[in-house]
């Protein structure tokens, strides 16, 4: 996963727990935001810090285009989602940490 490049990701506050959708051109760094309660507002107040699933894009519109469309989704189509990659609801911020 590159710095810049746009992505569309799920916070979590833990498994099956309250959900943020959001798009970013830097992933890593909205990430940590998010962990350190940098981000004021709903993922603050629900103490959104667990990233557990993301996709990149080539370009910003797809990103933005998906980021929508999730956002849309109901809550159940999101957790299969999240499930048929990341079934333990790992915090994927981890793997960074190597």
């Amino acid at each position: 996963m590159s710095g810049t490049r746009p992505a569309v990701y799920i916070m979590a506050s833990g498994a099956r727990g309250t959900l943020y959708v959001g798009v970013t051109g830097w992933l890593k760094q909205r990430v940590y935001e998010h962990r350190e309660g940098m981000v004021p507002g709903f993922t603050e107040k629900y103490g959104l810090g667990r990233l557990v699933w993301f996709e990149e894009h080539e370009h910003f519109p797809a990103a933005i285009t998906r980021e929508k469309q999730l956002k849309k989704w109901n809550r159940v189509w999101k957790l299969e989602l999240i499930e048929k990659t990341n079934p333990m609801w790992r915090d994927l911020w981890l793997d960074w940490l190597d």
